[in-house]
Order: structure tokens, then sequence, then C-alpha cells
């Protein structure tokens, strides 16, 4: 039997080993409550190991501002510019029409006429000057009446007025009728007529010296024909042609060439040029601005000669 003595030793070991064995149990269910918890292991742990592998914790999710280029935009778009938007007012016809005297011919009545159209009405003023034999700048030579006008300088357009047969009327209702023959330059106004004294006269007292007027685009009656000048200098080798007395205003002057016709560069001074005598003495072809053409044949090179033709413009 054993003594006491070796007993309490005994005891101890047992005690010992109980509390040992419950100390493992705890730390046991410790570590079972952590491993199962979400994530497996603690924040701490995580993020440092996060961390070491170069990744960042995750962050709240946020609105993600969108770059200028994926931004909607809010602001209106432009307007476009339209004719009836658009802010610069539009060029005003020339000469200054006002109104019709009579009603407007059908579009493309006239289809080569430039500022001056037929059929409408033009407010202006008048002036006189001292046509002396009534030629000018269109080089038409001495007028057989003077009952001339120059045109100015814009309406002129390049000596397309030439020829042209104007009826001018005053406020106090009298009214001449006259050809344009020469140009008004610069400051004419669009509008103005410079008339011939002998013209003005017909209208009121040349003291008056300028006075409101109307003014209008005619087509003659006449029993003359047209004819052809070549100007000083012409040949084969080069050419300047020119049409005299046609009833309506001349838009063309054309040359027959072995292709067809060709047309000439009308100059100011009322001359259509051949610069390489392409058609020099041969066939013209005359078109007024309403589109009827005449051709005209065995015109010689005779320079400062006026050859009568046969052919004439129909009267509108």
């Amino acid at each position: 039997m054993a003594s006491a003595s070796h007993r309490r030793p005994l005891r101890k070991r047992r005690t010992a080993l109980v509390w040992a064995v419950a100390v493992a149990a705890v730390g046991l269910l410790v570590s079972l409550v952590i491993v199962l918890r979400p994530g497996g292991e603690p924040d701490t742990v995580r993020t440092a190991a996060g961390t070491a592998a170069g990744t960042s914790p995750s962050a709240s999710p946020t609105t993600r501002k969108p770059t200028p280029a994926e931004k909607p935009s809010t602001a209106s778009p432009a307007p476009r510019r339209t004719a009836a938007s658009a802010t610069t007012p539009p060029a005003r016809p020339s000469p200054t029409a006002t109104r019709s005297s009579a009603p407007r011919p059908a579009s493309g009545a006239a289809p080569l006429a430039g500022r001056i159209k037929p059929g409408t009405t033009y407010d202006g003023v008048a002036t006189h000057y001292d046509a002396k034999d009534g030629d000018g700048a269109c080089l038409y030579g001495p007028s057989p009446d003077l009952m001339v006008a120059a045109m100015n300088h814009t309406d002129y357009e390049t000596s397309q007025a030439c020829g042209a047969y104007i009826l001018v009327r005053a406020a106090t209702g009298a009214s001449v009728t006259v050809r344009i023959t020469n140009e008004c330059p610069l400051p004419c106004a669009p509008g103005q007529l410079d008339l011939s004294k002998e013209a003005f006269a017909k209208l009121a007292g040349l003291s008056a010296g300028r006075i409101p007027v109307t003014w209008s685009l005619l087509s003659p009656s006449t029993s003359d024909t047209v004819s052809v000048r070549y100007k000083t200098g012409s040949s084969r080798h080069w050419c300047g042609i020119q049409a005299l007395g046609h009833r309506n205003p001349l838009a063309r002057l054309e040359v027959r060439t072995g292709s067809g016709w060709s047309r000439l560069t009308r100059t100011e001074y009322n001359y259509f040029l051949s610069p390489d005598g392409t058609g020099c003495g041969g066939s013209l072809r005359l078109t007024d601005i309403y589109g009827e053409q005449l051709t005209v044949d065995g015109v010689t090179i005779r320079p400062d000669t006026v050859q009568p033709t046969r052919v004439q413009f129909t009267r509108r």
C-alpha cells in the first residue's frame, strides 16, 4: 500500500493534466471559431496579407464621374444658320426696284438680262450733262438725236446697258425716252440717270439740277436694222467687234469656229474682243437679253466702218 506522501504528487499531476487538457480544448475552440468566421481569418491578418501581395483593400462603391468625352452635353446645340435666321441682311437687288409698272414677265422671259430687268420700274434721280454730239463710253459715235443718257456705273454693268432704250418719268407726269450711250462714273448711285440737257429739259427746267424720277426698259418700234463695226487695228490676228442699232439690250456676241460658236468677252467700252483672232472676219451670232439669236454672215474686217445687216431683234 502506497504511502500518502506518494499519492499527493499523483493528484497534483492529474490536476495539472486536467488544466492542460482544458486549456487545449479552449484553444482548439477559439481556433475553430476563427477559422469558421467569414473570410477565414481576422481582418488584421487579411489586410496585412493583401498589402503584402500588392493589392489594395476593396473600397466602397461610388458613382464614377464621367470623363469629358463621356459626359453628356447639357448645353443646347448651336442653331444652324439658315437664310431665315441669318443676321446678315440679304444683298440689295440693283437697281433699287420698288414696284412693277406692269406684271412681271414669266420666269425665263429675259433669261440673259443683267441688273436692268424688263417689266420693272425703278426709282432714281435724274441729273444732266452736256452730251455734245451724243457720243460716250459706249463708243457708238455721234447720235442722230440728243435724246441720250449716261447710266450710273453700277447699272452700266460693263457696258451691258449700252444701247438700251429707257422711258424716264418725272413726278409731274412728264416723260422722255432716251438711249444709253454713256456711263456716269461714281459717285453716281445705282438708279441714277445723267440725261443730256436736251432730254432733261423735257422733264424739268435745267435750273432744277436734280429731280426724282422713275424709269423702265423699253423695246421700241424701229425701222432700223442692226449694224456691225470692227475696231481700229482689227485683223485676222486680233479684232474687236461691236453691234449697233439693236432694239433690245445685247447680251452676247459669238463668232463661228470649226467646232461651233465661241463667245467673245465684252469690254467696258462696248466692244467684244477676240485676242487671238478666232472668228475674226467670219459669221457672227448676236443674242439679246430675251435669248433671241441673230446670225450675221458676210461682215468683213473693215475697221471703223459701220456695216448694216438685214436683221433686227423682235419687239417685246
